[in-house]
């Protein structure tokens, strides 16, 4: 554990400011949901498309719920609280949650952090499946799609025809569909950052989530990082490896990195699933 901790102190203090656009973003399609300014409590979704997953089918797949045991929810909660601070200091509501390697458990820390920010009456969260290649956010989840984020981007499907709110309050999802062989030159896209900034823009309430790819085999994250505000990095005990997490600080040295999750810890005390 040693070792692993030096390795995310050295990628923790070697990020600097990672350069941001600033486009000028495109009026979407009205595709929020509708609800007093100052009551986030009463949403109702007017034109995103509701798919009420069951409780569950959830849990059997590892997702939180408001009314989850305590014991499943309390690790999220106390990285939701570190994440939040973190943010809220410095004024940034985007975040990119990626891993160093494939089925190091990036989507479904995603999906239950973006949940459990969605348990605070006061945000709203949007979760983005940017995996372009490998979209697996609505497998996660337990719901099927017939639209996603690249039919989009690409073929100009009305956003209110992709977004999900998979019944759970102040949440709504933008899945993936259909995989995309060139996926960093559609994240560097102008279209991609004008949806960012519509996205992050919209509503001063608002939390965006983007599952990103694993950083192995992949330039993704770094094509995307000028849209982003921070990023937290997923470590798998007994699989992430020392060359792993140096391979991910070299990546991450240039962007702001919130922090790291040790995920399926052998103690029981700091297990997160």
């Amino acid at each position: 554990m040693d070792l692993i901790t030096k390795a995310v102190e050295r990628a923790r203090t070697e990020q600097g400011a990672a350069a941001h656009r600033s486009p000028v973003a495109v009026p979407l399609p009205a595709a929020a949901p509708a609800a007093p300014a100052n009551d986030l409590s009463q949403i109702v979704y007017s034109q995103t498309r509701v798919i009420a997953i069951p409780r569950n089918v959830l849990l059997k797949r590892h997702i939180i719920t408001p009314d989850s045991a305590d014991e499943q929810v309390r690790p999220y909660k106390i990285l939701r609280t570190r994440v939040l601070q973190k943010m809220r200091e410095n004024g940034w509501n985007t975040l990119a949650v990626t891993s160093a390697n494939p089925g190091e458990g990036k989507t479904l820390t995603a999906v239950n952090l973006a949940i459990s920010i969605a348990m605070e009456v006061a945000c709203t969260v949007v979760l983005v499946d940017l995996d372009l290649m490998r979209p697996g956010v609505h497998r996660t989840m337990g719901f099927k799609t017939e639209h996603g984020i690249v039919d989009y981007l690409r073929d100009d499907v009305p956003l209110e025809n992709v977004l999900v709110n998979p019944g759970i309050a102040r949440f709504v999802v933008l899945p993936g569909s259909k995989p995309l062989r060139d996926s960093s030159e559609m994240l560097s896209s102008p279209k991609m950052a004008e949806l960012v900034q519509e996205l992050k823009n919209r509503y001063p309430s608002r939390f965006v989530i983007f599952d990103m790819p694993p950083l192995r085999g992949s330039d993704d994250m770094l094509a995307f990082a000028p849209c982003v505000d921070a990023v937290l990095l997923v470590v798998e005990e007994g699989k992430t490896q020392i060359d792993d997490l140096q391979r991910a600080s070299s990546v991450l040295a240039n962007m702001n990195l919130v922090g790291t999750v040790l995920n399926k810890s052998v103690e029981e005390r700091v297990a997160y699933y």
